[in-house]
């Protein structure tokens, strides 16, 4: 996920009748199960998942939103806050073959895109694609594990380093160029997944973010999905946490010290310090980023209140099916918002990798 936490509107004021205050950003679950990608943290298009080959022999369809339930939610929020949408955070979105249709959506609404693309820019390349992306993006965060070939591709399997490079070179170009013209500046960022195998690499990308013009390095620490990946984690003992506490330092350091072309710092996000004595707790008295701000909707319609894996967040309540009820019905439930008081009696939550430290 990515984007500064931003908070939603205050309660009361004055509101004519009918106005509520919604999500300020919903991520649709548009199409997890299409990637041409094979990372190797992935839940679903893992070499070490089950769960594409399971559906396959259960008979079950790809998972794939019906565009008018796109279109439905983002009427129902207008006037509510919404302020961006996020098209699938798991498989490709640019595999989606309605994926325009959600450009149009989005320019019709004046809500911008938040995009997370593994920068392959699969079927049209990067060049047409940031045509058409950036006039209405917020943020496009490239999926990136490594500042080596090795390291990047190792994670990534199935993607080619000098490919991936000259796509964000182009991807940048264009983005430059509208802006230029005085049209709109998206950010771009490098987002990746913390993990023994690329955090030493984590300065190196920093680096490599700063010459190339990406404006932000983000990350999150590893959701273990696997037993084969428990020993990635780079939360698992004290003397992991502190390799990571050191990296963190350097990542800190290349910031500074590498600048962007404009001489301005790369945004380091989520790129904090561990506490050793808090392993199983990310963030302590740290609060959740999501719940009353933003919205997560399931291929299938179901209503979800984080990006948590999905047979996690399961747990944490059955809220509502949007092709059922009004977003603003689930918003304002007593289901939604009984989670909000009372999550970190949860045991997700309270191992949760998304909770930030209170600044």
């Amino acid at each position: 996920m990515s984007g500064a936490v931003q908070q939603r509107p205050e309660a009361g004021g004055t509101r004519s009748p009918g106005e509520w205050s919604g999500p300020w950003r919903v991520t649709f679950d548009t199409n997890p199960d299409d990637c041409n990608l094979h990372c190797v943290m992935c839940e679903d298009h893992s070499p070490y998942s089950a769960t594409q080959g399971d559906r396959r022999r259960a008979g079950l369809p790809k998972r794939r939103m019906d565009i008018d339930l796109i279109r439905r939610v983002m009427e129902q929020a207008k006037g509510a806050g919404l302020r961006e949408i996020i098209p699938s955070t798991m498989g490709e979105p640019l595999l989606y073959r309605r994926f325009d249709e959600i450009l149009d959506l989005c320019a019709e609404h004046g809500v911008k895109l938040n995009l997370t693309t593994n920068g392959t820019f699969p079927k049209r390349g990067a060049g047409a694609w940031a045509e058409r992306i950036v006039p209405v993006a917020s943020d496009v965060k490239i999926s990136w594990n490594g500042a080596t070939k090795e390291t990047h591709e190792g994670v990534m399997l199935g993607s080619r380093w000098e490919t991936v490079l000259e796509n964000v070179r182009t991807f940048v170009g264009v983005r430059d160029a509208h802006a230029a013209r005085g049209g709109n500046r998206c950010r771009v960022t490098f987002q990746l997944t913390f993990m023994e195998t690329n955090a030493r690499e984590l300065p190196g990308i920093v680096e490599l973010a700063a010459g190339l013009g990406v404006d932000r390095v983000k990350g999150h620490h590893l959701w273990v999905h696997f037993n084969r990946m428990r020993g990635q984690s780079m939360r698992r003992n004290p003397e992991s946490i502190a390799r990571w506490n050191a990296i963190v330092d350097s990542a800190r350091e290349a910031a500074e010290r590498h600048r962007l072309p404009n001489g301005g710092k790369v945004l380091l996000e989520n790129i904090f310090r561990l506490n050793a004595d808090n392993e199983g707790d990310i963030s302590p008295s740290g609060e959740c980023p999501f719940l009353g701000r933003e919205a997560w909707v399931a291929s299938d319609g179901r209503f979800n209140p984080c990006c948590a894996p999905d047979a996690l967040r399961r747990s944490l309540g059955d809220f509502g099916n949007l092709n059922r009820v009004s977003l603003r019905h689930v918003w304002e439930g007593e289901g939604y918002r009984s989670l909000q008081a009372g999550y970190m009696k949860n045991a997700l939550c309270q191992g949760c990798n998304m909770r930030r430290p209170v600044s």
